[in-house]
């Protein structure tokens, strides 16, 4: 028997289970790797949205971390809610102390509902601490504006977000086209490998029930960077993850639902 493989996801948890450390772990598990976590905040919320943040000290982070990589060992990382600017510099310590170089950045800012889940002041905390680990960033559009400095407004703009973006030491980008303001019925997501740019179009598919789609896909991703799948490969697995997630509704709670999780592998064992 080959040995699994392990993925690490440093998060908040999310009490709804739709995104968070739970849609993290749910998806590592449906994509056949061992999961690990690392909490760095607890919230309140629902498919309503966030009422309470409450984060932990960063050394609860960092020793979280520590003990998972002293003995399980990890094969590629995600990090998702990371909160505060000390969090980040802890969380980014035990990185680089670790060597980890298959990291995955999901550069969480805003819930869906809308609370803030990064503060402020820690923006350039993921820039200067965070950013020059990362193996690929996964930002949707408001947050690449941010992390760039740029308003995005067309294709070109996303190109040039994206290269920001890598200058700050991220070796590839995905800048998600979710959030597009004139979507249509396609979504594009722009690869950047450091080098040339891929346009990965798919469905839009109208609904309401897209409660941790961010955290879901880099999941995904993380979670096929474990395995030894090739970046863009990876990234393809992710969309595909996703969009069956979003396309097979569960249809729970009164506002923003939680997407489907084992929607992928069912589609996968139906087509065998």
């Amino acid at each position: 028997m080959s040995r699994i493989a392990r993925a690490l996801t440093i998060a908040g948890s999310d009490s709804g289970g739709g995104a968070g450390i739970q849609a993290d772990l749910k998806t590592f598990q449906e994509l056949d790797v061992y999961g690990m976590s690392a909490i760095t905040a607890v919230t309140v919320q629902n498919t309503l949205g966030v009422s309470k943040v409450y984060p932990l000290p960063p050394e609860a982070a960092a020793e979280q971390i520590e003990a998972v990589g002293s003995d399980l060992g990890v094969d590629a990382l995600k990090t998702g809610m990371l909160f505060s600017a000390e969090i980040i510099e802890a969380v980014a310590a035990q990185i680089r102390a670790f060597g980890w170089t298959q990291v995955v950045v999901d550069p969480v800012m805003v819930a869906k509902g809308g609370a803030s889940l990064l503060q402020s002041e820690a923006v350039q905390a993921l820039r200067g601490q965070l950013l020059p680990l990362a193996y690929l960033v996964t930002p949707n559009l408001p947050e690449a504006e941010v992390l760039s400095g740029l308003t995005i407004r067309s294709m070109e703009d996303r190109r040039e977000a994206a290269k920001r973006i890598c200058a700050y030491g991220a070796r590839q980008v995905v800048v998600k086209g979710g959030h597009d303001v004139d979507p249509g019925d396609r979504i594009v997501d722009l690869y950047y490998d450091g080098a040339a740019f891929t346009e990965l179009v798919g469905q839009r598919i109208p609904t309401l029930h897209t409660h941790g789609t961010g955290c879901t896909f880099s999941a995904a991703l993380t979670a096929e960077l474990a395995k030894g799948t090739p970046a863009l490969e990876a990234v393809r697995i992710a969309r595909a993850f996703i969009q069956a997630a979003i396309e097979q509704e569960l249809r729970l709670g009164q506002g923003h639902g939680p997407t489907n999780h084992f929607a992928y592998r069912r589609l996968q064992g139906a087509s065998r």
